[in-house]
Protein backbone atom coordinates (compact mmCIF):
# COMPACT_ATOMS: atom_id res chain seq x y z
CA UNK A 1 0.00 0.00 0.00
CA UNK A 2 1.04 3.57 -0.71
CA UNK A 3 0.68 6.62 1.50
CA UNK A 4 -1.08 9.40 -0.40
CA UNK A 5 -1.50 12.54 1.71
CA UNK A 6 -2.74 11.08 5.00
CA UNK A 7 -4.53 8.08 3.46
CA UNK A 8 -3.30 4.65 2.41
CA UNK A 9 -4.44 3.35 -0.95
CA UNK A 10 -4.23 -0.18 -2.32
CA UNK A 11 -2.33 -1.21 -5.45
CA UNK A 12 -2.84 -4.27 -7.65
CA UNK A 13 0.41 -5.68 -6.24
CA UNK A 14 -1.15 -5.68 -2.76
CA UNK A 15 -3.85 -8.10 -4.00
CA UNK A 16 -1.32 -10.92 -4.40
CA UNK A 17 -1.85 -11.45 -8.12
CA UNK A 18 0.37 -13.62 -10.30
CA UNK A 19 3.40 -11.81 -11.71
CA UNK A 20 2.45 -12.16 -15.43
CA UNK A 21 -0.90 -10.49 -14.71
CA UNK A 22 0.75 -7.67 -12.75
CA UNK A 23 3.11 -7.12 -15.68
CA UNK A 24 0.17 -6.90 -18.10
CA UNK A 25 -1.69 -4.48 -15.83
CA UNK A 26 1.41 -2.32 -15.69
CA UNK A 27 1.50 -2.30 -19.50
CA UNK A 28 -2.12 -1.10 -19.45
CA UNK A 29 -1.24 1.71 -17.04
CA UNK A 30 -3.25 0.22 -14.17
CA UNK A 31 -1.88 0.93 -10.70
CA UNK A 32 -4.72 1.62 -8.28
CA UNK A 33 -7.87 -0.58 -8.37
CA UNK A 34 -11.25 1.10 -8.75
CA UNK A 35 -13.70 0.60 -5.83
CA UNK A 36 -15.46 -2.38 -7.48
CA UNK A 37 -12.07 -3.98 -8.21
CA UNK A 38 -10.69 -3.31 -4.73
CA UNK A 39 -13.70 -4.93 -3.07
CA UNK A 40 -14.51 -7.72 -5.54
CA UNK A 41 -11.06 -9.14 -6.39
CA UNK A 42 -10.14 -10.27 -2.83
CA UNK A 43 -13.51 -12.05 -2.54
CA UNK A 44 -13.07 -13.77 -5.89
CA UNK A 45 -9.50 -14.80 -5.11
CA UNK A 46 -11.02 -16.75 -2.19
CA UNK A 47 -13.22 -18.57 -4.76
CA UNK A 48 -16.47 -17.26 -3.30
CA UNK A 49 -19.59 -16.53 -5.37
CA UNK A 50 -20.29 -12.84 -5.85
CA UNK A 51 -23.17 -10.54 -6.66
CA UNK A 52 -21.68 -7.24 -7.86
CA UNK A 53 -23.73 -4.08 -8.38
CA UNK A 54 -21.97 -1.12 -9.97
CA UNK A 55 -22.71 1.44 -12.64
CA UNK A 56 -21.24 1.25 -16.11
CA UNK A 57 -17.67 2.54 -16.51
CA UNK A 58 -16.52 1.54 -13.01
CA UNK A 59 -14.15 -1.25 -14.08
CA UNK A 60 -16.34 -4.33 -13.72
CA UNK A 61 -14.59 -6.30 -16.48
CA UNK A 62 -11.24 -6.15 -14.70
CA UNK A 63 -13.00 -6.91 -11.39
CA UNK A 64 -14.02 -10.36 -12.60
CA UNK A 65 -11.47 -10.92 -15.37
CA UNK A 66 -8.32 -10.50 -13.31
CA UNK A 67 -9.12 -13.08 -10.60
CA UNK A 68 -10.30 -15.62 -13.20
CA UNK A 69 -7.04 -15.26 -15.11
CA UNK A 70 -5.09 -15.55 -11.84
CA UNK A 71 -6.81 -18.82 -10.89
CA UNK A 72 -6.43 -20.29 -14.37
CA UNK A 73 -2.76 -19.35 -14.57
CA UNK A 74 -2.06 -20.85 -11.15
CA UNK A 75 -3.99 -24.06 -11.80
CA UNK A 76 -3.86 -25.04 -15.46
CA UNK A 77 -1.09 -27.02 -17.11
CA UNK A 78 -0.48 -25.20 -20.38
CA UNK A 79 1.37 -28.19 -21.77
CA UNK A 80 -1.80 -30.30 -21.89
CA UNK A 81 -2.65 -31.66 -25.35
CA UNK A 82 -6.21 -30.37 -25.36
CA UNK A 83 -7.33 -27.20 -23.62
CA UNK A 84 -10.64 -27.49 -21.83
CA UNK A 85 -13.12 -24.69 -21.26
CA UNK A 86 -12.62 -23.58 -17.66
CA UNK A 87 -14.30 -20.16 -17.66
CA UNK A 88 -17.41 -18.71 -19.30
CA UNK A 89 -18.52 -15.08 -19.52
CA UNK A 90 -22.04 -14.43 -20.84
CA UNK A 91 -22.94 -10.89 -21.92
CA UNK A 92 -25.84 -9.35 -23.86
CA UNK A 93 -24.30 -7.82 -27.01
CA UNK A 94 -21.61 -8.70 -29.51
CA UNK A 95 -19.87 -5.34 -29.03
CA UNK A 96 -19.64 -5.93 -25.30
CA UNK A 97 -18.48 -9.52 -25.84
CA UNK A 98 -15.69 -8.29 -28.13
CA UNK A 99 -14.71 -5.59 -25.63
CA UNK A 100 -14.52 -8.14 -22.79
CA UNK A 101 -12.53 -10.47 -25.03
CA UNK A 102 -10.04 -7.68 -25.73
CA UNK A 103 -9.70 -7.08 -21.99
CA UNK A 104 -9.01 -10.76 -21.25
CA UNK A 105 -6.41 -10.79 -24.02
CA UNK A 106 -4.73 -7.67 -22.60
CA UNK A 107 -4.73 -8.78 -18.95
CA UNK A 108 -3.66 -12.33 -19.82
CA UNK A 109 -1.09 -11.60 -22.53
CA UNK A 110 1.79 -13.11 -20.49
CA UNK A 111 -0.12 -16.07 -19.04
CA UNK A 112 -0.32 -18.31 -22.12
CA UNK A 113 -4.08 -18.66 -21.65
CA UNK A 114 -6.34 -18.67 -24.71
CA UNK A 115 -9.79 -17.13 -25.00
CA UNK A 116 -12.32 -16.76 -27.80
CA UNK A 117 -15.40 -14.65 -28.41
CA UNK A 118 -18.67 -16.14 -29.65
CA UNK A 119 -21.60 -14.10 -30.98
CA UNK A 120 -24.31 -14.23 -33.62
CA UNK A 121 -24.76 -12.21 -36.78
CA UNK A 122 -21.77 -13.84 -38.50
CA UNK A 123 -21.02 -17.29 -39.90
CA UNK A 124 -20.02 -19.72 -37.19
CA UNK A 125 -17.07 -21.31 -39.04
CA UNK A 126 -14.23 -19.30 -37.46
CA UNK A 127 -15.76 -19.61 -34.00
CA UNK A 128 -16.14 -23.37 -34.36
CA UNK A 129 -12.52 -23.69 -35.54
CA UNK A 130 -11.33 -21.75 -32.48
CA UNK A 131 -13.31 -24.07 -30.20
CA UNK A 132 -11.90 -27.16 -31.94
CA UNK A 133 -8.35 -25.84 -31.48
CA UNK A 134 -9.03 -25.56 -27.73
CA UNK A 135 -9.64 -22.55 -25.49
CA UNK A 136 -9.54 -21.87 -21.76
CA UNK A 137 -12.07 -19.02 -21.71
CA UNK A 138 -15.25 -18.35 -23.70
CA UNK A 139 -16.88 -14.93 -23.85
CA UNK A 140 -20.28 -15.25 -25.51
CA UNK A 141 -23.71 -13.82 -26.22
CA UNK A 142 -26.56 -16.14 -25.15
CA UNK A 143 -28.11 -17.05 -28.52
CA UNK A 144 -25.01 -18.20 -30.39
CA UNK A 145 -23.62 -19.87 -27.24
CA UNK A 146 -26.76 -21.97 -26.82
CA UNK A 147 -26.74 -22.80 -30.54
CA UNK A 148 -23.16 -24.11 -30.48
CA UNK A 149 -23.85 -26.00 -27.25
CA UNK A 150 -26.79 -27.74 -28.91
CA UNK A 151 -24.59 -28.63 -31.90
CA UNK A 152 -22.13 -30.31 -29.55
CA UNK A 153 -19.21 -27.94 -30.12
CA UNK A 154 -19.01 -26.81 -26.49
CA UNK A 155 -18.69 -28.90 -23.34
CA UNK A 156 -18.74 -27.45 -19.84
CA UNK A 157 -17.74 -30.64 -18.02
CA UNK A 158 -14.55 -28.98 -16.76
CA UNK A 159 -15.97 -25.51 -16.15
CA UNK A 160 -14.87 -23.83 -12.93
CA UNK A 161 -15.93 -20.18 -13.40
CA UNK A 162 -19.02 -18.53 -14.89
CA UNK A 163 -19.83 -14.82 -15.15
CA UNK A 164 -23.18 -13.28 -16.03
CA UNK A 165 -22.33 -9.69 -17.01
CA UNK A 166 -24.78 -6.80 -17.54
CA UNK A 167 -27.53 -9.06 -16.23
CA UNK A 168 -30.18 -6.33 -16.16
CA UNK A 169 -29.64 -5.57 -19.84
CA UNK A 170 -29.71 -9.29 -20.61
CA UNK A 171 -33.17 -9.58 -19.10
CA UNK A 172 -34.37 -6.39 -20.78
CA UNK A 173 -33.41 -7.90 -24.14
CA UNK A 174 -35.45 -11.05 -23.48
CA UNK A 175 -32.60 -13.50 -22.86
CA UNK A 176 -34.02 -14.88 -19.62
CA UNK A 177 -35.04 -18.26 -21.12
CA UNK A 178 -31.68 -18.70 -22.88
CA UNK A 179 -29.85 -17.85 -19.65
CA UNK A 180 -31.83 -20.44 -17.68
CA UNK A 181 -31.07 -23.10 -20.33
CA UNK A 182 -27.35 -22.28 -20.21
CA UNK A 183 -27.21 -22.34 -16.40
CA UNK A 184 -28.96 -25.74 -16.40
CA UNK A 185 -26.08 -27.17 -18.49
CA UNK A 186 -23.32 -25.97 -16.16
CA UNK A 187 -21.70 -28.18 -13.50
CA UNK A 188 -23.08 -27.45 -10.02
CA UNK A 189 -19.59 -27.18 -8.53
CA UNK A 190 -18.34 -23.86 -9.88
CA UNK A 191 -17.62 -20.28 -8.87
CA UNK A 192 -20.42 -18.01 -10.07
CA UNK A 193 -20.19 -14.26 -10.59
CA UNK A 194 -23.20 -12.09 -11.25
CA UNK A 195 -22.74 -8.44 -12.28
CA UNK A 196 -25.45 -5.89 -12.90
CA UNK A 197 -25.74 -2.09 -13.04
CA UNK A 198 -29.20 -2.15 -11.44
CA UNK A 199 -30.91 -4.61 -9.12
CA UNK A 200 -34.62 -5.01 -9.97
CA UNK A 201 -36.63 -7.85 -8.45
CA UNK A 202 -36.16 -10.10 -11.51
CA UNK A 203 -32.37 -9.82 -11.17
CA UNK A 204 -32.48 -10.70 -7.46
CA UNK A 205 -34.56 -13.82 -8.21
CA UNK A 206 -32.21 -14.96 -10.99
CA UNK A 207 -29.11 -14.37 -8.86
CA UNK A 208 -30.51 -16.61 -6.13
CA UNK A 209 -30.95 -19.42 -8.65
CA UNK A 210 -27.47 -18.99 -10.09
CA UNK A 211 -25.40 -18.30 -6.98
CA UNK A 212 -24.65 -20.45 -3.95
CA UNK A 213 -23.65 -18.79 -0.67
CA UNK A 214 -22.51 -15.51 -2.11
CA UNK A 215 -20.87 -12.28 -1.06
CA UNK A 216 -22.29 -8.98 -2.25
CA UNK A 217 -20.48 -5.82 -3.35
CA UNK A 218 -22.47 -2.68 -4.10
CA UNK A 219 -20.72 0.46 -5.30
CA UNK A 220 -22.59 3.71 -4.73
CA UNK A 221 -26.09 2.53 -5.66
CA UNK A 222 -27.48 5.95 -4.75
CA UNK A 223 -25.08 7.72 -7.12
CA UNK A 224 -26.98 7.39 -10.37
CA UNK A 225 -24.57 9.33 -12.60
CA UNK A 226 -20.84 9.51 -13.04
CA UNK A 227 -19.45 12.21 -10.77
CA UNK A 228 -17.12 13.62 -13.42
CA UNK A 229 -19.72 13.92 -16.18
CA UNK A 230 -20.92 17.47 -16.79
CA UNK A 231 -24.58 17.34 -17.81
CA UNK A 232 -26.91 19.76 -19.57
CA UNK A 233 -30.15 19.85 -21.56
CA UNK A 234 -31.17 21.95 -24.56
CA UNK A 235 -34.84 22.63 -25.22
CA UNK A 236 -35.45 22.32 -28.94
CA UNK A 237 -38.28 21.33 -31.28
CA UNK A 238 -38.18 18.01 -33.10
CA UNK A 239 -37.60 19.66 -36.49
CA UNK A 240 -34.66 21.68 -35.15
CA UNK A 241 -32.83 18.82 -33.44
CA UNK A 242 -30.68 18.00 -36.53
CA UNK A 243 -29.79 21.68 -36.95
CA UNK A 244 -28.75 21.97 -33.30
CA UNK A 245 -26.66 18.80 -33.60
CA UNK A 246 -24.82 20.19 -36.63
CA UNK A 247 -24.33 23.49 -34.78
CA UNK A 248 -22.74 21.75 -31.77
CA UNK A 249 -20.56 19.41 -33.83
CA UNK A 250 -19.20 22.25 -35.95
CA UNK A 251 -18.06 23.94 -32.73
CA UNK A 252 -16.14 20.78 -31.64
CA UNK A 253 -14.61 19.35 -34.84
CA UNK A 254 -11.73 17.60 -33.05
CA UNK A 255 -13.77 15.85 -30.35
CA UNK A 256 -15.02 12.27 -30.42
CA UNK A 257 -18.80 12.43 -30.04
CA UNK A 258 -21.25 9.59 -29.40
CA UNK A 259 -24.83 10.43 -30.41
CA UNK A 260 -27.71 8.36 -29.06
CA UNK A 261 -30.85 7.69 -31.06
CA UNK A 262 -33.90 5.91 -29.65
CA UNK A 263 -34.50 3.93 -32.87
CA UNK A 264 -32.51 2.29 -35.66
CA UNK A 265 -34.37 4.30 -38.30
CA UNK A 266 -33.64 7.47 -36.35
CA UNK A 267 -29.92 6.66 -36.23
CA UNK A 268 -29.78 6.25 -40.01
CA UNK A 269 -31.67 9.52 -40.44
CA UNK A 270 -29.19 11.39 -38.22
CA UNK A 271 -26.23 10.10 -40.26
CA UNK A 272 -27.97 11.27 -43.45
CA UNK A 273 -28.62 14.75 -42.01
CA UNK A 274 -25.01 15.08 -40.88
CA UNK A 275 -23.75 14.03 -44.32
CA UNK A 276 -25.78 16.86 -45.84
CA UNK A 277 -23.80 19.22 -43.58
CA UNK A 278 -20.48 17.59 -44.65
CA UNK A 279 -20.01 15.93 -41.26
CA UNK A 280 -18.78 12.36 -41.52
CA UNK A 281 -20.48 9.88 -39.18
CA UNK A 282 -21.60 6.26 -39.01
CA UNK A 283 -24.43 4.39 -37.32
CA UNK A 284 -24.33 1.13 -35.39
CA UNK A 285 -27.50 -0.76 -34.50
CA UNK A 286 -29.09 -4.19 -34.73
CA UNK A 287 -29.84 -3.98 -38.45
CA UNK A 288 -26.21 -3.33 -39.38
CA UNK A 289 -24.00 -6.28 -40.25
CA UNK A 290 -21.37 -7.29 -37.77
CA UNK A 291 -18.66 -6.28 -40.24
CA UNK A 292 -20.16 -2.80 -40.65
CA UNK A 293 -20.57 -2.38 -36.90
CA UNK A 294 -17.00 -3.40 -36.15
CA UNK A 295 -15.62 -1.22 -38.94
CA UNK A 296 -17.48 1.83 -37.62
CA UNK A 297 -16.54 1.12 -34.02
CA UNK A 298 -12.90 0.52 -34.94
CA UNK A 299 -12.72 3.82 -36.83
CA UNK A 300 -14.32 5.61 -33.89
CA UNK A 301 -11.87 4.12 -31.40
CA UNK A 302 -8.79 4.94 -33.47
CA UNK A 303 -9.99 8.50 -34.08
CA UNK A 304 -10.44 8.38 -37.84
CA UNK A 305 -14.21 8.74 -37.29
CA UNK A 306 -15.22 11.53 -34.92
CA UNK A 307 -19.01 11.01 -34.74
CA UNK A 308 -20.72 7.72 -34.02
CA UNK A 309 -24.53 7.39 -33.87
CA UNK A 310 -25.82 4.43 -31.86
CA UNK A 311 -28.91 2.85 -30.39
CA UNK A 312 -28.81 1.78 -26.75
CA UNK A 313 -28.34 -1.95 -27.34
CA UNK A 314 -25.39 -1.43 -29.70
CA UNK A 315 -23.78 1.13 -27.39
CA UNK A 316 -23.24 -1.27 -24.47
CA UNK A 317 -19.93 -2.37 -25.99
CA UNK A 318 -18.54 1.08 -26.70
CA UNK A 319 -15.58 1.84 -24.45
CA UNK A 320 -13.50 4.76 -25.70
CA UNK A 321 -10.96 6.23 -23.27
CA UNK A 322 -10.98 9.75 -24.70
CA UNK A 323 -14.68 10.12 -25.48
CA UNK A 324 -15.25 13.83 -24.93
CA UNK A 325 -18.97 14.19 -25.49
CA UNK A 326 -22.20 12.19 -25.39
CA UNK A 327 -25.29 13.72 -27.02
CA UNK A 328 -28.75 12.34 -26.32
CA UNK A 329 -30.43 13.28 -29.59
CA UNK A 330 -33.51 11.53 -28.19
CA UNK A 331 -34.12 11.34 -24.47
CA UNK A 332 -34.64 7.72 -23.40
CA UNK A 333 -38.06 6.71 -22.09
CA UNK A 334 -36.38 4.51 -19.46
CA UNK A 335 -34.56 6.63 -16.88
CA UNK A 336 -31.84 4.07 -16.12
CA UNK A 337 -30.87 4.10 -19.79
CA UNK A 338 -29.84 7.74 -19.42
CA UNK A 339 -27.33 6.70 -16.75
CA UNK A 340 -25.81 4.05 -19.02
CA UNK A 341 -25.61 6.48 -21.91
CA UNK A 342 -23.77 9.26 -20.11
CA UNK A 343 -21.52 6.63 -18.51
CA UNK A 344 -19.90 6.15 -21.92
CA UNK A 345 -17.96 9.36 -21.17
CA UNK A 346 -16.17 10.25 -17.94
CA UNK A 347 -14.82 6.71 -17.64
CA UNK A 348 -12.01 5.76 -15.28
CA UNK A 349 -10.34 9.02 -14.22
CA UNK A 350 -11.40 11.06 -17.23
CA UNK A 351 -13.93 13.86 -17.28
CA UNK A 352 -16.71 14.13 -19.82
CA UNK A 353 -19.73 16.05 -21.03
CA UNK A 354 -23.24 14.76 -21.69
CA UNK A 355 -25.76 16.98 -23.49
CA UNK A 356 -29.40 16.13 -24.11
CA UNK A 357 -31.99 17.46 -26.54
CA UNK A 358 -35.50 17.76 -25.14
CA UNK A 359 -38.60 18.58 -27.15
CA UNK A 360 -42.00 19.27 -25.59
CA UNK A 361 -43.12 15.63 -25.86
CA UNK A 362 -40.04 14.49 -23.91
CA UNK A 363 -40.54 16.67 -20.85
CA UNK A 364 -42.01 13.74 -18.91
CA UNK A 365 -38.87 11.67 -19.67
CA UNK A 366 -36.66 14.48 -18.38
CA UNK A 367 -38.70 14.70 -15.19
CA UNK A 368 -38.31 10.94 -14.58
CA UNK A 369 -34.56 11.13 -15.21
CA UNK A 370 -34.13 13.97 -12.73
CA UNK A 371 -36.13 12.02 -10.17
CA UNK A 372 -33.81 9.03 -10.61
CA UNK A 373 -30.53 10.97 -10.43
CA UNK A 374 -31.88 13.19 -7.64
CA UNK A 375 -30.79 16.40 -9.27
CA UNK A 376 -31.93 18.80 -11.95
CA UNK A 377 -30.08 18.58 -15.24
CA UNK A 378 -28.79 22.11 -15.88
CA UNK A 379 -30.73 24.00 -18.55
CA UNK A 380 -28.55 25.16 -21.44
CA UNK A 381 -29.62 28.23 -23.37
CA UNK A 382 -27.96 30.47 -25.90
CA UNK A 383 -28.36 28.48 -29.08
CA UNK A 384 -29.97 29.55 -32.36
CA UNK A 385 -32.80 26.99 -32.20
CA UNK A 386 -34.32 27.67 -28.80
CA UNK A 387 -37.79 26.20 -28.33
CA UNK A 388 -39.41 28.62 -25.93
CA UNK A 389 -42.56 26.53 -25.64
CA UNK A 390 -40.53 23.54 -24.48
CA UNK A 391 -38.33 25.60 -22.18
CA UNK A 392 -41.18 27.01 -20.13
CA UNK A 393 -42.51 24.97 -17.24
CA UNK A 394 -46.09 23.78 -17.86
CA UNK A 395 -48.62 26.39 -16.73
CA UNK A 396 -51.85 25.50 -14.89
CA UNK A 397 -54.68 24.96 -17.35
CA UNK A 398 -57.10 27.88 -17.46
CA UNK A 399 -60.76 26.97 -16.90
CA UNK A 400 -62.79 27.42 -20.07
CA UNK A 401 -66.27 26.19 -19.19
CA UNK A 402 -69.31 28.43 -19.21
CA UNK A 403 -69.78 28.51 -15.45
CA UNK A 404 -66.23 29.73 -14.90
CA UNK A 405 -66.72 32.41 -17.58
CA UNK A 406 -69.97 33.45 -15.91
CA UNK A 407 -68.22 33.67 -12.54
CA UNK A 408 -65.43 35.74 -14.06
CA UNK A 409 -68.00 38.17 -15.58
CA UNK A 410 -69.86 38.42 -12.28
CA UNK A 411 -66.63 39.19 -10.42
CA UNK A 412 -65.73 41.77 -13.06
CA UNK A 413 -69.16 43.48 -12.67
CA UNK A 414 -68.86 43.51 -8.87
CA UNK A 415 -65.45 45.20 -9.15
CA UNK A 416 -66.91 47.83 -11.52
CA UNK A 417 -69.76 48.54 -9.05
CA UNK A 418 -67.32 48.82 -6.17
CA UNK A 419 -65.19 51.26 -8.14
CA UNK A 420 -68.27 53.30 -9.17
CA UNK A 421 -69.54 53.52 -5.57
CA UNK A 422 -66.12 54.42 -4.22
CA UNK A 423 -65.84 57.21 -6.82
CA UNK A 424 -69.26 58.61 -5.80
CA UNK A 425 -68.31 58.62 -2.13
CA UNK A 426 -64.97 60.22 -2.94
CA UNK A 427 -66.85 62.96 -4.85
CA UNK A 428 -69.14 63.69 -1.90
CA UNK A 429 -66.23 63.85 0.48
CA UNK A 430 -64.36 66.24 -1.83
CA UNK A 431 -67.45 68.44 -2.06
CA UNK A 432 -67.91 68.53 1.73
CA UNK A 433 -64.26 69.30 2.33
CA UNK A 434 -64.28 72.22 -0.15
CA UNK A 435 -67.37 73.69 1.53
Amino acid sequence: MYLYGLEFYMTFKDLGLAEPILKALQDEGYTKPTPIQEQAIPILLKRKDLLGVAQTGTGKTAAFGIPILHHLYEGISLSQNKRKVKALVVTPTRELAIQIGDSFTAYGRYTGLKSTVIFGGVKQGKQVNALKAGVDIIIATPGRLLDLMNQGYISFRDLDYVVLDEADQMLDMGFIHDIKKIIAKLPPKRQSLFFSATMPKSIVELSRKMLGEFERVTIKPEQATAEKVEQGVYFVSKSNKPKLLVHLLEKRPEDSVLVFSRTKHGANKIVKKLAQADIKSAAIHGNKSQTARQKALGAFKDGTLKVLVATDIAARGIDVDDLALVINFDLPNVSETYVHRIGRTGRANASGIAMSFCMAEERAYLKDIEKLIKQQVPRLGDHPYMDEASEQEPQPRKPNNRSSSRNQNQNRNRNRNRNRNSNKNRGRNDSNSSN
